[in-house]
């Protein structure tokens, strides 16, 4: 019965017609919306930036006064930071187009 079924639906010449291909359109807000993940961008960029100059500072520091250093980690934190943030469209536009 399930296999009769199946192919009823595999023969059926005017299945195709009833599914539709939507076009995509943009969103009524989505300027105001792409100015602000520009925004956003910029400032996790710029935050990066200073968090690798601080921790370069502080590294040179630590290293200066002898003590121990605690700085190679947050430079690193930085930089995975700024790799993932710099990539965050591709991550998301693999994993959207994945599904």
């Amino acid at each position: 019965m399930i296999l009769t079924t199946a192919l009823d639906l595999i023969a059926m010449p005017d299945l195709h017609a009833q599914v539709f291909n939507p076009t995509p359109e943009t969103p009524p807000v989505a300027d105001k919306l792409l100015r602000l993940v520009r925004y956003f961008t910029w400032f996790v960029l710029l935050a990066g930036t200073l968090a690798i100059i601080y921790a370069g500072g502080k590294f040179a520091w630590e290293k200066w006064q002898g003590g121990p250093l605690e700085s190679p980690k947050r430079i690193a934190g930085a930089l995975v930071g700024g790799i993932v943030a710099t990539s965050a469209g591709t991550i998301m536009n693999a994993a959207i187009g994945a599904v």
